[in-house]
């Protein structure tokens, strides 16, 4: 789905979270690390994590903050904003192999 540019949208463009820098709830809930993950940045053609949030501990899915990839992939592959990157990127979805570490 476009964002207001034209250009795909990010994780929290598309939950409306407000915990991206600047967001309205991030004194309430903190600054989620797919809006700073600079590691991840263009990855799914997002802004740092916004497109590949479920490859990143810490984002706040379900009302609370999800952990690590592998306690929290079950409920990535059943979301909304997952689904819908999978289906814009296709072939091309970068999942998890491709972060670089550290």
């Amino acid at each position: 789905m476009e964002g207001e540019e034209g250009r795909l949208q990010n994780c929290w463009e598309f939950k409306k979270c407000g915990r991206q820098p600047g967001g309205a709830r991030v004194h309430e809930l903190g600054i989620c690390p797919a809006s700073v993950d600079t590691k991840a940045h263009g990855m799914n053609g997002g802004h740092n994590g916004g497109r590949i949030c479920w490859a990143l501990a810490g984002t706040f899915c379900g009302g609370k903050v999800q952990g690590s990839f592998a306690s929290k992939i079950a409920s990535c592959m059943s979301c909304d904003f997952y689904r819908q990157v999978r289906k814009e990127q296709g072939a091309s979805l970068v999942t998890i192999g491709a972060l670089p570490c550290g």
